[in-house]
């Protein structure tokens, strides 16, 4: 910090906002884009070197998310997406151009992977996760086999806080799921579901 840049001093708090807050990122002032932008380049090229991730372009990483994909559990990212701070991401993992993963949101692809498609928006503090562990009494759970059947969710769905998707589960364009709703089944492309589990109460039309 110097007495001849007195916006530096805020830089670090203009960071925070950015990493819980990444919408933001698009809209800043020029003084701060310049700095922005070289922040994420930088934070980027780290991620691509030391994980097997593709980012595309225009999008905001938060450096407060943990993101893992080692070999054979990539992660690809399209362009004009943003992760915001807290998020936990653990490949397979596919996402398309203009998602939004907002803080606190749990991914892990399980084996099979999780598809995201364009324009879906994740609210904060949703988890999903594509395994799951089987139940027989014969053995305690940590015991058995792990399956994976993969998570699959079409363009411009909307997954409202706190909600959790089932491994298996696919979710049809244009879906909206409700604040704290847990998806176990399949659910129908322009409807809206709410509940544990979630449950049909209207179309989007």
């Amino acid at each position: 910090m110097t007495e001849y840049d007195p916006l530096l001093k805020y830089r670090e708090q203009h960071k925070q906002r950015l990493n819980y807050m990444p919408w933001l990122y698009w809209t800043l002032k020029p003084k701060h884009r310049v700095w922005a932008e070289q922040w994420q380049q930088e934070y980027q090229a780290y991620l691509m070197d030391m994980e097997t991730v593709e980012i595309g372009k225009n999008c905001f990483i938060s450096p407060l998310a943990h993101i893992f994909a080692e070999r054979g559990r990539k992660i690809s990212i399209g362009d004009n997406c943003f992760i915001a701070a807290d998020c936990t991401l653990h490949g397979p993992l596919t996402i398309g151009n203009e998602v939004a993963i907002n803080h606190h949101c749990i991914l892990d692809g399980g084996r099979a992977g999780i598809v995201i498609e364009d324009q879906v928006r994740i609210a904060a503090y949703s988890h999903l996760y594509a395994f799951d562990h089987g139940m027989a009494l014969e053995q305690p759970i940590y015991q058995q086999a792990v399956r994976s059947q993969g998570i699959h969710i079409g363009q411009d769905v909307w997954l409202g806080a706190h909600v959790g998707i089932k491994d298996g589960v696919k979710i049809g364009a244009q879906a909206v799921v409700g604040m704290n709703s847990m998806v176990t089944k399949d659910i129908d492309a322009r409807t809206v579901v709410v509940g544990n589990p979630a449950q049909f109460i209207r179309w989007r039309e």
